[in-house]
């Protein structure tokens, strides 16, 4: 049986665990929500491209930006539009519909700095009338930075955790 003196422990060791786990975030403002609410349309802004045939991806990330996909990774313009090429190719067969979920978004700004972590899952209909497939599904941490105002991708790691094509694993880097 638990007495009441355990509970007050438990209480109180739960107590300071919150407080301190709240003292090292940062500290909630006007601005910073808005600068959150910047992150969110980058994100959905960034990813509604994905299946559409658009190719200008490197806008969204700093002239010296990294994605690493998988371990396959881009620097520059240059680097990260070679890996949305290549990711294209290797999806040039299927048909009808792709879209991008994010799930679970945990987006931390810190003045102009930001981080954010998230799940996403990549679906595809074949037409309107077919059943909608889960095509990839991973997990994603993104390293941000705010650059005359406007917010860009400074690193991406974006990570498989099933549906990933074959060709990736040669790079691929579980975390």
């Amino acid at each position: 049986m638990i007495t009441v003196n355990i509970l007050r422990r438990i209480a109180l060791v739960t107590l300071l665990c919150v407080s301190a786990h709240a003292a090292d975030a940062p500290k909630i403002t006007a601005a910073t929500l808005i600068d959150r609410a910047m992150i969110e349309d980058l994100l959905i802004d960034y990813y509604g491209q994905l299946g559409s045939g658009k190719h200008d991806f490197s806008y969204w990330f700093a002239p010296d930006g990294v994605l690493d996909v998988n371990g396959e990774v881009g620097q520059g313009k240059a680097g990260i539009e070679k890996i949305y090429k290549d990711t294209a190719a290797r999806s040039a067969g299927r048909k009808g519909t792709f879209r991008m979920l994010l799930t679970n978004l945990r987006i931390t700004v810190n003045g102009n700095t930001a981080t954010a972590d998230m799940i996403w899952t990549g679906l595809n209909n074949e037409t309107v009338t077919s059943p909608t497939t889960v095509v990839e599904q991973g997990h994603e941490h993104d390293d941000l930075v705010k650059l005359d105002g406007r917010w860009v991708f400074k690193h991406r790691w974006v990570t498989s955790d099933g549906g990933m094509n074959p060709s990736l694993l040669k790079t691929y880097k579980q975390r």
